[in-house]
């Protein structure tokens, strides 16, 4: 089967009880303890008796040697224990065809764009948008901004916008480092990971996203209540440094569950359990679908706006994935 299939099934047996290896205590998404065995069994015993060791070496040689050295169990005798985990997140930042954001003068290079890679998000996809993107575009979109700035002068550093964002910044790091509660940021990164994990992650479900979105909210409001951030403002401070990316992701995870919901169908990497076929494939709704959702911040406590950009197919048939 494809592996998103397995991943998801692999991730169901150990969310039913029977997962393999060590049990793990943990806190599910609601703060709850739990032990989990976080584990299922990859065995290739059948594979190797019906191909032979040397064909399995010559495909997975290089794994297996990989999965030896970290275990000291060799899987050609004893099956593998996996599990799956969090590769990509796709999407990213809308650009126009210069690769310029909607900031002006601030370009999006790379798989932190939406464009021409960025509904895939394999390896050797996302390297080629990097490629692209510095070698070709770049170069030369870049130099026709650079050359009005040119034009402008020097930027007066008492200018009422520079006043501005310095005192923005200045109350966010003082309202930070007032904080003095019993959390560090690390425990609210991981209980965000938790959510995201399981609501958010390889299968999505209506209720289980409306759901974490409020656990979203809640664990924010948690946050500013009942954090630690530990050093000094003026100093370097790595605790400061990950709250200020902490904030960051909660509005993004929100953002990530919302245009999950908004999407009811799966595609992608993107799986509704609502919408799927028979034999567990991404079933897509093309006839209500068939665009680009680019979400517009739209300010403090506000919800976000939508913007569609249609995708045209001129030469490509549309077909539903099938590994039959």
């Amino acid at each position: 089967v494809p592996r998103d299939i397995a991943s998801r099934q692999a991730k169901n047996m150990c969310d039913e009880g029977r997962g393999v290896g060590p049990a793990i205590k943990e806190r599910d998404p609601n703060g709850n303890e739990r032990m989990m065995r976080r584990g299922v069994y990859l065995d290739f015993s059948e594979a190797i008796g019906r191909l032979g060791r040397d064909a399995v070496s010559a495909r997975y040689g290089n794994l297996f040697e990989m999965y030896q050295r970290i275990t000291g169990d060799d899987p050609y005798e004893v099956p593998m224990r996996i599990y799956p985990a969090v590769h990509y997140t796709m999407g990213g930042l809308w650009v126009d065809y210069d690769l310029e954001s909607n900031v002006p003068g601030l370009y999006i290079a790379g798989e932190a764009n939406f464009s021409d890679h960025g509904a895939n998000r394999l390896g050797a996809s996302a390297l080629m948008q990097g490629l692209a993107d510095g070698y070709f575009v770049l170069p030369d979109t870049m130099n026709d901004y650079l050359a009005d700035m040119l034009r402008l002068g020097k930027v007066d550093p008492n200018a009422p916008e520079i006043a501005e964002a310095k005192r923005s910044v200045e109350e966010r790091v003082a309202r930070l480092m007032a904080l003095r509660g019993s959390r560090s940021v690390d425990d609210f990164h991981m209980a965000l990971g938790r959510i995201m994990w399981e609501y958010c992650g390889m299968e999505r479900r209506d209720a289980g996203l409306r759901d974490a979105i409020k656990q979203i909210r809640a664990l924010k409001e948690e946050f500013w209540r009942d954090a630690r951030i530990t050093g000094q403002a003026d100093e370097l401070n790595q605790a400061l440094e990950k709250a200020g990316r902490l904030l960051d992701f909660f509005e993004l995870a929100e953002l990530m569950c919302i245009d999950a919901l908004h999407r009811r169908e799966s595609c992608g990497g993107h799986f509704r359990a609502e919408s799927q076929t028979p034999e567990g494939e991404a079933l897509r709704h093309d006839d209500e679908f068939l665009y680009v959702a680019a979400w517009e911040w739209g300010g403090e406590n506000r919800p976000p706006i939508l913007h569609k950009e249609d995708l045209v197919y001129k030469d490509i048939e549309l077909k539903q994935r099938s590994y039959k």
